[in-house]
């Protein structure tokens, strides 16, 4: 049985690190306060806690005093940042079409964020939801979730695309032009939904999509991934355990942080799916040692390193356990 936890990949932050530092924040203090580490957003693909991303956004936009500090990292994506998706969308037929994909994908980059479409009289209504837990401060991440939505229709539609009006639940800011000048727009503070109000005619304009192959390959990889519901938390242990092993250890405690829940609960899910977070960690250092045994002529005392060992001998201790012989002798065999 397949549990699911709270995260988002951590291509929810690029940009973040640079802009952080150009604010005068020590990008990573301001992680690992939220609980996140640097090391983490290395691969866009990392799972990280959903709840840990809204901290850092509303941690940094205070210590920064930058009020549109989401808007500002929504400023440094583009449509690559989306991953596969991107090149789906680029070869809709319309604007419209593209959101519809958007939206239907949209879970495979973050669970907790819902687009909505409602078109009236000639007017569609783009409307960003999340899901958060009861009295969560959203400002930050609902400006990044629009903010980046606008940035896509800018990038799929060119000087087309012009937003009517841009409305945002948060309370009215000091420099509200600095969000009118983002959108080139009327931006609406304490309105009863965050989201963006354009012509339905705009969508409809035709873009230089042409379903080529690797478009429908890459769509029917998303529509696996859709069918196979979000990753397990086995898969999602898997991918962090893999991203913060290397330069150091990597616990239970460390994994359940960045995840945004505490030890027993990262324990109860993966208990779920008959398996403990040592197993986890065992399976992915065996398949680390090998590639990089395989691959490369590292010196073990660097591997032992990579694999969050504290020395080169409780290393080789753990590799005589596991492979019944010494890492020296398992890299001389033939393949």
């Amino acid at each position: 049985m397949a549990t699911h936890l709270p995260v988002v990949r951590s291509a929810s932050l690029n940009g973040y690190v640079e802009l952080a530092q150009s604010l005068g924040l020590d990008a990573s203090a301001m992680l690992r306060r939220a609980g996140l580490q640097l090391r983490s957003l290395a691969d866009p693909e990392t799972p990280i806690s959903t709840q840990a991303v809204r901290r850092l956004l509303d941690d940094s936009a205070r210590a920064s005093r930058a009020e549109d500090f989401g808007l500002r990292l929504a400023a440094r994506r583009s449509l690559s940042n989306l991953g596969p998706i991107s090149l789906v969308l680029k070869e809709e037929p319309s604007a419209r079409a593209a959101l519809d994909t958007l939206c239907r994908y949209l879970r495979l980059l973050n669970a907790s964020l819902v687009t909505q479409l409602e078109e009236t009289d000639g007017l569609l209504r783009i409307t960003e939801d999340m899901l958060a837990e009861p009295g969560a401060t959203l400002a930050q991440s609902m400006q990044l979730a629009v903010g980046v939505m606008h940035r896509i229709l800018q990038e799929l539609l060119a000087d087309r695309w012009q937003p009517q009006w841009v409305g945002l639940k948060q309370a009215a800011v000091g420099e509200p032009e600095r969000f009118e000048r983002f959108f080139g727009a009327r931006v609406v503070f304490g309105a009863d939904f965050n989201g963006i109000v354009c012509r339905a005619s705009d969508l409809a304009q035709g873009l230089s999509g042409s379903q080529t192959a690797m478009a429908s390959f890459l769509r029917r990889y998303l529509d696996g991934e859709l069918s196979r519901g979000q990753r397990s938390a086995q898969t999602t242990t898997r991918q962090l355990i893999t991203a913060l092993l290397p330069g150091g250890r990597c616990t239970a405690q460390q994994v359940a942080q960045h995840l945004g829940v505490d030890r027993r609960t990262l324990h109860r899910h993966l208990i779920a799916e008959d398996t403990d977070f040592s197993a986890v960690l065992q399976a992915v250092r065996m398949e680390m040692a090998e590639q990089q045994l395989r691959q490369n002529q590292r010196p073990l005392a660097e591997i032992a390193t990579l694999l969050g060992f504290s020395s080169p001998s409780a290393f080789a201790y753990w590799f005589r356990q596991g492979f019944g012989c010494s890492a020296r002798a398992w890299r001389q065999r033939p393949n």
